[in-house]
């Protein structure tokens, strides 16, 4: 897989491709992993990475695992040109559960002859990596283990933040899908990404320009909490085409509300509000699973961001879909203007 930065990856889409674009299903729990392992390497952190990075640390030391994902995850999924591409299955869309196995079971053969791209990439700096050279079942099942245990130290805690952040992603994703279709999906994806029909251009590395025909196999489009920097396609060209990317910081740091935000409405309403910020048009029942409240309690609080006029909501077929109004939208980007702070009195 290529880590972007500058540059530029076209996607070339068929009419075809365009009806099997999809986003992702789940938060991916792979990706995430390896995006992670980026932060740890990472001197560039922002607030959400930070606020992550102590725990992780800590947890990471008292679980005794500091010493092999330093001398075997972190040289294998370097901040470079290359990390290998059976790190982060498809299968992931299906389960946690059943990614790690396929990672722990990948045949020998694939890893070695990925590892040796990585080795004519960036080379091996750790001598932990030798027996994953030779494609040693037994390495590569270690791995597997060692993925599953850092995962349950640092990402499992983090998870309903994770999980949070990336349903309110998808959420905007497919509501894109459902009122325009696959383009008006591509057509708002962040600025690192830009359709240009019949063409989604990529941010990419310097001098790593590159093509991609999808062929009639469509796109999986898969939102990254930890995804930093620019978008990441797998390097193999038989695999399913996919297209990791980092949530907008607007999103992984406002999902729960800002400060202000928090002390104005309440903490629950805040994220109401944040998600329906996010979305073009959010539903009680998404409002619900993305907050963990109940669907009483979501119905109750977007009723009251209506009466104060900071939510407008609308029926479409047998949905009623909540949208920020001006001012809602304003409050969220910091804007308060005057006699909102009556709203502080209301009920929470």
């Amino acid at each position: 897989m290529r880590p972007c930065s500058k540059g530029t990856l076209r996607i070339v889409f068929t009419s075809e491709d365009l009806a099997l674009t999809r986003p992702a299903t789940r938060a991916d729990l792979l990706w995430e992993m390896v995006c992670s392992l980026h932060r740890l390497q990472s001197r560039d952190r922002d607030k959400v990475t930070s606020a992550w990075l102590r725990p992780a640390h800590s947890r990471l030391a008292e679980g005794g695992l500091l010493a092999p994902v330093q001398t075997l995850l972190l040289p294998l999924a370097p901040r470079g040109p290359y990390f290998p591409d059976f790190l982060t299955p498809i299968e992931a869309q299906a389960g946690d559960e059943q990614a790690l196995q396929v990672l722990a079971e990948t045949p020998g053969r694939r890893v070695r002859d990925e590892v040796e791209l990585l080795r004519r990439s960036v080379g091996l700096p750790s001598a932990a990596l030798e027996d994953l050279a030779r494609g040693n079942p037994q390495a590569v099942r270690r791995l597997g283990q060692l993925a599953a245990a850092y995962c349950r130290a640092v990402l499992i805690p983090h998870w309903a933040t994770v999980d949070r952040v990336l349903a309110a992603e998808r959420a905007v994703l497919l509501r894109h899908l459902l009122v325009g279709g696959p383009e008006q999906m591509l057509a708002h994806l962040p600025p690192t990404m830009r359709w240009r029909p019949p063409v989604l251009e990529v941010d990419y590395p310097p001098g790593a320009d590159r093509e991609v025909q999808l062929r009639g196999r469509g796109l999986t489009l898969i939102p990254s909490y930890f995804c930093r920097t620019n978008p990441v396609s797998l390097m193999d060209p038989a695999l399913p085409p996919v297209l990791a990317y980092p949530v907008p910081r607007r999103v992984a740091q406002d999902a729960g509300g800002g400060d202000a935000l928090v002390a104005l409405l309440g903490r629950t309403r805040a994220e109401i509000l944040s998600c329906i910020g996010q979305s073009p048009g959010c539903t009680t029942s998404e409002l619900a699973r993305y907050t963990g409240v109940s669907l009483s309690t979501a119905s109750e609080h977007a009723n009251v961001l209506r009466q104060t006029k900071l939510i407008a909501s609308v029926r479409q077929a047998n949905l009623v879909l909540h949208h920020t109004t001006d001012l809602g939208s304003g409050l969220i980007a910091g804007a308060l203007p005057p006699g909102l702070g009556d709203l502080e009195h209301s009920p929470r």
